[in-house]
């Protein structure tokens, strides 16, 4: 096989993974170790994948890109139910319960409703929205005022104070990014403030994250691995990211999408 064909197949196969290790390209394709890392060195160069620690990642956005609402709704929506479900367990009735903005903390929001007697505090619009079609006589939501940003969480000053008043027994966050160095990312730095304040007011930690998120980085860091008592993600996480991630959060559970 040719160079280019080889880099094109590895290619494939990150894009259909989201990323591999040295060693399995070794494996899989009959070659030496410094062969495939400079593959992977020429792929990087054409700016297709990002170099990561024993493998390659598909390349990420720039750190302050932020794709809308509605764009990111349709991503990976079968990891996100079985981590919504996972989360869910969670919440027992009377409890106190913030939602951060994101979409994987929406589709958590249309399942708490059907928990009777909790009070659920958010920044985002669309988790609101969940909540407020379908409503119940013992729940409680409240909606911070604030900035609105392209992914509808509310932010700046007015969301700040309004959360800084209240204290919950578990804040689910929705997180645009994760890696050992940058820790738990956002691209928008206003919504970076807010979802500190969040994790101020809470309890316990629990940070919902796909697959997709490993090695993403936003330019502004909401918090590191280490504070997350609990990270609910899905089972196409790679085993090295896994190892990774098992020994700096609190607890690391994985789900297996259907």
């Amino acid at each position: 096989m040719l160079a280019q064909q080889r880099q094109s197949a590895i290619l494939e196969l990150i894009r259909q993974s989201g990323g591999v290790r040295v060693s399995h390209l070794v494996s899989r394709f009959g070659v030496s170790d410094m062969t495939i890392r400079r593959d992977l060195e020429v792929l990087a160069e054409r700016g297709l994948i990002d170099k990561v620690h024993g493998g390659a990642t598909l390349a990420g956005p720039g750190s302050t890109e932020e794709p809308g609402f509605a764009a990111k709704s349709v991503r990976q929506q079968a990891e996100k139910r079985a981590i919504v479900e996972r989360a869910a367990g969670l919440v027992e009735p009377g409890m106190a319960v913030a939602l951060s903005a994101g979409t994987t903390t929406a589709a958590l929001a249309a399942r708490l409703a059907e928990v009777r007697g909790i009070t659920v505090v958010t920044n985002s619009i669309p988790v609101a929205d969940a909540l407020y079609q379908n409503p119940r006589a013992d729940q409680t939501v409240v909606l911070t005022g604030g900035i609105r940003t392209p992914s509808d969480a509310l932010t700046g000053p007015v969301a700040e104070a309004a959360i800084a008043a209240l204290n919950v027994d578990l804040l689910f966050l929705g997180v645009h990014g994760m890696s050992p160095r940058t820790g738990f990312t956002t691209p928008n730095l206003l919504e970076a403030a807010v979802n500190r304040r969040l994790i101020g007011s809470a309890r316990r930690l629990v940070v919902l994250a796909d697959h997709t998120k490993w090695e993403t980085i936003g330019i502004a860091t909401i918090a590191p691995l280490e504070e997350a008592d609990m990270l609910i993600t899905d089972s196409g996480l790679l085993p090295e990211a896994r190892r990774q991630l098992g020994e700096q959060v609190g607890e690391l559970v994985v789900v297996r999408a259907d």
